[in-house]
């Protein structure tokens, strides 16, 4: 019974062609994925197949990739056919909108029930509400009033025009110091650089979470020797379909190969993420 908490099905359509590139280059499944990005009935399929239960559906707002505020639309369309199994999640852009808060709200009111803030897609630091961004302030507190979590991307990006030192854990130290009641989960560990910084953050406050999406499975002892302390603090997410994730199925038995304690597989694979996303 395994939830996955970071998969990309997304309006593949609006991507800016180099990034659309990036995003295919080498792989022979793309018209089964525009398919599916279409079609929740393909992708439920899919899941059936594949052994997962549960996916969050990881869509936000970002110029550098060519999503705008429709994607809030289009993830609580697409989850709405099958609410106990598909999570919405979407995002604000500060910077893409007149009224974060507001924007907030209507998503929330559409059935979106998570937001991701991706730094280096959107060029905005998660703490640049220090420095003014009254947007982003906006955005923390609406999420905060209203419930909802936000997922932020941690570590590089290898996408055109990503700016990767946005994507550094330690600013969110900020976030979790003055929204202490807004559930913050850390996209990918901080990976591939900065992992002992998002190791502490998970472990520091009791709002902070990470998921282990976008890692190889096989480096995950490397990279958290120490997972099983922060068992209880830890989602189990695949990135698929980004580059490099082919299957989801062969992601998740991965994982399951590590040999972590069944109590801890559990929280990992299921349990946490019922904590964080309802």
């Amino acid at each position: 019974m395994a939830t996955d908490a970071h998969v990309h099905v997304q309006p593949w359509w609006e991507l800016r062609p180099d990034v659309y590139a990036a995003m295919t280059r080498g792989r022979d499944d793309v018209d089964a994925l525009e398919k599916m990005m279409r079609s929740p009935e393909h992708l439920l399929r899919l899941m059936d197949a594949e052994g997962v239960e549960r996916a969050v559906l990881v869509n936000y707002p970002s110029a550098a990739m060519g999503f705008t505020h429709r994607v809030n639309d289009y993830v609580a369309d697409y989850c709405a056919h099958a609410p106990q199994r598909l999570i919405a999640m979407g995002g604000v852009d500060p910077g893409q909108c007149d009224d974060p808060a507001a924007e907030v709200r209507r998503a929330a009111e559409r059935g979106v029930r998570a937001l991701k803030l991706h730094p280096p897609h959107m060029g905005i630091a998660p703490n640049a509400y220090l420095d003014g961004d009254l947007g982003l302030r906006a955005v923390y507190e609406e999420a905060q009033r209203l419930g909802l979590p936000v997922l932020i991307h941690t570590g590089t990006s290898v996408f055109p025009g990503a700016r990767s030192r946005l994507g550094e854990p330690i600013l969110v130290d900020d976030v979790a110091v003055d929204f202490p009641h807004l559930k913050i989960v850390l996209a990918h560990g901080g990976r591939p650089l900065w992992m002992e910084q998002a190791f502490f953050l998970v472990r520091r406050f009791p709002n902070v979470f990470m998921d282990l999406s976008g890692i190889p499975p096989q480096k995950l002892p490397e990279y958290f020797p120490r997972l099983a302390e922060v068992a209880d603090k830890a989602l189990y997410g695949s990135d698929w379909p980004s580059p490099g994730v082919r299957s989801m199925k062969k992601n998740l038995d991965a994982f399951r190969a590590l040999g972590y304690p069944p109590d801890a597989l559990a929280k990992m694979l299921s349990g946490n993420a019922k904590r964080v996303y309802g």
